[in-house]
Parts: C-alpha cells; structure tokens; sequence
C-alpha cells in the first residue's frame, strides 16, 4: 500500500476580523471585504418604468413604446436597460421575483462580480424594486382626441344578415388583428377600423383578404401641406367589400360560368366560405372553388337564398342511390312540409347530398322553391326540369330543446363603439336572432369551430334533469342535438383588470 500524505490547506487569519480563512491576495475575509467595499455602489436599488394603461405598452428611452408580458425577457433587458451602473460591474445572473400583478411593483434579483483588490473578484447578490408609473403613450393620446386617426378600413357586405362579422370577429380575436387598432365603429352593415399608421390599415387588408374573399380601394384626403418643407399629411380610406355569399346560401350563375368552373350545375349550394367560396352539386356532390377575382369578374354568380328562407321539412325515407365523397352522400330524400305533418299526404321525392346525415324521422331545413320568391334573370332562364322543388340544405334539430338548452361555452367579442347608429328594437332583436344561429353554426360545424376560439362558461350550471325521470318528451327527442365537445374549449384566464375584449355570454 503506498503511502499518501495528509495534506493540509494552510490557514491564516484575517487581517481584520483573525478568523481562520485560506490565503488570498487581500489576506481578508470575505466578510470584512463586503464591510469595506461595496461592489453595488452607484447600482441604484429603485429605478421608475413607465407603462401606458390603455395599450398596455412600456417607455424604452427615449421615444420607443413596446409590448412585454410580465417576467418576459424582453421585460427583464428594459429593466436592466434602466440601471447606469451595470456597465463598471460584471452581470452574472438576472431574474425576477414574484410579486402581485395588482401591486405596480417589480423586482428583480441581481448577481455581479467585480475585481476589488489585485487579484481579488468579489461576487455579490442584491435586489432593484422597479416602481410601474402610469403615462399614456403618444398613440393612445391622439386616440383620446377627436378625429385623430389617420387610416381607417371600411369593411362592408351586402347581406341581410351579420353571421359573416360574427365570424369574422372570431377569426380577428384569435389572430390577435386588432391589436394596432386604436377604435372600432359599428355603423349600418358593416365595421369601421380606425388607426394611426397606414401602415397597419394595409395590415389589416391584407388580412381580410387572406380570410375571405374580398376586393378593395383606397382613396386619401389632404388635411394640410407645408409648401416650404413640401411635406403634406393625409387621411387614407380602404373601403373593403367582402363577397355576398355566405354558408349554406343557394348560388345561382349562367350555364356559360358553370362550365368554366368545371362543367358543374348553374344552381348549387354553398359548402364552406374560406379564401374561397367552396361551392357544391347537391346533385352529383361535385365540389370547385370560386375566388374573389371569379366572382367580381362574372358578376351574374348571385345567390338567390339565404338562412332566412329556410323551412322545415320531416323527413319520411331515405334511399342511397349513389357515391358518397367525405361527410356526403348521394341519396333520394322523401320529405314532407311540417305545416303539412297530419293534414295531408303531400311528399316530394328531391336529390340531396345529406345521405348520411338524414334518417327516417328527422327534421332537415331547405329551400322551398315553390313558394320561394326569387328574383332573379339567370334564375329565370334555367331549364325549369333542372330545378328540383326543394333544395335540402342541412339537419334540423328540436326547436323546443334548442331554446331550452344552456350553453357550457362562450365567446369574446371585440369593444366596438356604437357611434351615431341607434339601433331600432326590431334591428336588436334580429341582431340576436343572427348571433343565436352563428351560434348554432358552430355547435353544428366542427370545421367552423377550428377558426374560433370558445371558452368555458365559469358560470355554467348543469341542469339537475340526470336523477329525474319526469322528462318531457320532447327533450328525450332532441337529445342529439349537437354540442361542443369539452376538449375544445379554453380556460378563459384574464391578467389584470382592463382587457381589450369584452366576453359575450352564449346561453
């Protein structure tokens, strides 16, 4: 066995305070080095950050406002930003300390190394309380003033109904789109964005266009001009116009325009409204696009029905004739007029996409086209064979659960300044009527709900109808009504007390 010796560190005491310590270049402690010099000399321990309220925004000196989450990294550098005497000391180690969101405070732990004698690196640990003061941001302060935008988007659609805005404030929550908006109007058929650079106007075009079809001009209005500087400053308008068709609408066009889009039928249905309308045959289901630039350049594409002409049939047999492509499937659908159900035994026999979705005894919602009141030339001109007499469109549910039904989710929507638009009591309550079937869009369209965000109702209680036998039975028959699955709703979660949405109830 070889022989190890027992080394030992040298010791030697404290010029100081005489405890024991191993030698270093100072021949101190590290104790009595800290009570000699301190290394956060010239650090200042309380530092003031600016933050504006409205937008939510904090003051990079000198001029520069931008957007951090709390704890963020991007909020760390602007507070490290703020300490002059970081740069004669080395930063070993930076973080945040939690605090209450509600306390205006922010406090940050440090960790810095400086060299205090020959050779001798002193590291020390100490914290910075960062007071948040509140001061409006130049943007916000024009936005308080009155005619202060420069650029507005003026977003229209010439329909009877709002389900298109309905959904397009989804799609704009959950893209983040209005976050440069400083004010957005109400006004008679449509929306009015308003903001302080042309820049995020064009933005917001862009995004309208990528999300529906649409088309746009622009005009501009000269406020004033300096002829010594040659500079000017302007308004700019987008006035943006989104296609007239909408879900589940019964499209009419010339035999000429169906046969450049594939040789498909000149009636058919609209399926799904994207950066193109998709369009389908409910007689063969074949399927084609038509995009902004199709439409506006064959203006004669109209559609003839909306959601408002729809009527409810009942449903007497169903007999697949032919192929199925997806969710559809060819079928001759037996219906019956529910104001007929009970009275007489008129049935109509009509081709329809909805095979797989109909049975015997269901409810189904369609067009009418006997009593319908179309007015329309290029409907007019087709063949009177190749119009069938009802247009099934989609499955219809129990009316009475349906009203009865409280809904497990909500929705946000945007704040929006209602302007010089007084709405009438019957506009209000077609107003409720459109959101009620957006809603309803929604618990029937799981493709629909991938561009919405749907959040769970805190409030919601279940009906106590589980332990109970006396239920009706018109709710054990609408008991498939659709719902949204739990697994995709959202926790709604809210940080702090002012919020750029408001949330609208579901029920």
């Amino acid at each position: 066995m070889e022989y190890v010796p027992d080394t030992r560190q040298q010791l030697i005491l404290c010029c100081e305070c005489g405890t024991a310590i191993p030698p270093n270049p100072a021949n101190m402690c590290v104790n009595c080095v800290r009570s000699i010099v301190d290394i956060t000399e010239g650090i200042p321990k309380q530092a003031t950050v600016h933050w504006c309220k409205n937008c939510e925004r904090y003051l990079q000196p000198p001029i520069t406002w931008m957007s951090c989450d709390l704890e963020s990294r991007e909020l760390l550098a602007l507070c490290l930003k703020k300490l002059k005497g970081l740069v004669k000391v080395r930063l070993v180690d930076a973080g945040f300390i939690w605090t209450e969101p509600h306390s205006r405070r922010i406090k940050v732990k440090l960790t810095i190394q400086k060299e205090v004698f020959a050779a001798t690196i002193l590291q020390q640990t100490f914290e910075v309380e960062y007071v948040v003061a509140s001061m409006m941001c130049p943007d916000c302060t024009r936005v308080m003033a009155q005619n202060t935008w420069r650029a507005k988007v003026q977003v229209r659609q010439k329909v009877d109904h709002q389900r298109t805005f309905f959904y397009l404030e989804q799609l704009i929550l959950k893209h983040n789109a209005h976050q440069e908006t400083i004010n957005i109007v109400e006004v008679k058929g449509g929306l009015d964005f308003q903001y302080a650079h042309r820049a995020h106007a064009i933005k917001m075009v862009e995004f309208l266009g990528s999300t529906v079809p649409t088309r746009s001009k622009s005009s501009e209005q000269l406020i004033s001009s300096d002829e010594h500087t040659a500079t000017a400053n302007f308004k700019f308008t987008y006035a943006v116009e989104l296609i007239p068709i909408c879900k589940d609408d019964l499209v009419v066009m010339p035999r000429k325009t169906a046969n450049s889009l594939g040789h498909i039928s000149p009636l058919v249905l609209c399926a799904r409204v994207g950066s193109a309308v998709h369009v389908i045959d409910f007689k063969t289901l074949q399927i084609t696009e038509i995009s902004g630039l199709t439409y506006w350049r064959h203006e004669d594409i109209t559609p003839i029905c909306s959601m408002r002409d729809l009527k409810k049939f009942y449903v007497v047999d169903v007999e697949l004739v032919g192929p199925r492509f997806g969710k559809y499937a060819l079928a001759d659908v037996t219906v019956q007029r529910l104001s007929d159900v009970g009275k007489n035994d008129n049935v109509i026999i009509v081709r329809s996409h909805l095979g797989n979705i109909l049975n015997f005894g269901d409810l189904v919602q369609g067009y009418d086209l006997q009593t319908a009141n179309i007015n329309s030339d290029t409907f007019d001109k087709l063949n009177p064979d190749d119009v069938p007499s009802v247009v099934l469109v989609k499955k219809g549910y129990a009316e009475r659960r349906r009203k009865r039904k409280q809904r497990n989710w909500k929705l946000k929507s945007l704040n929006k300044d209602d302007g010089d638009l007084v709405p009438k009591k019957q506009e209000e309550e077609r107003k409720v009527a459109d959101f009620e079937a957006f809603l309803r869009d929604l618990e029937e369209d799981p493709e629909l709900r991938q561009g919405v965000n749907l959040y769970h109702d805190s409030n919601f209680v279940a009906r106590p109808d589980a332990g109970n036998a006396m239920v009706d039975d018109d709710d054990e028959e609408g008991d498939d009504a659709p719902e949204v699955p739990l697994e995709e709703l959202l926790n709604d979660l809210a940080i702090g007390g002012d919020s750029d949405v408001d949330d609208e109830m579901a029920e």
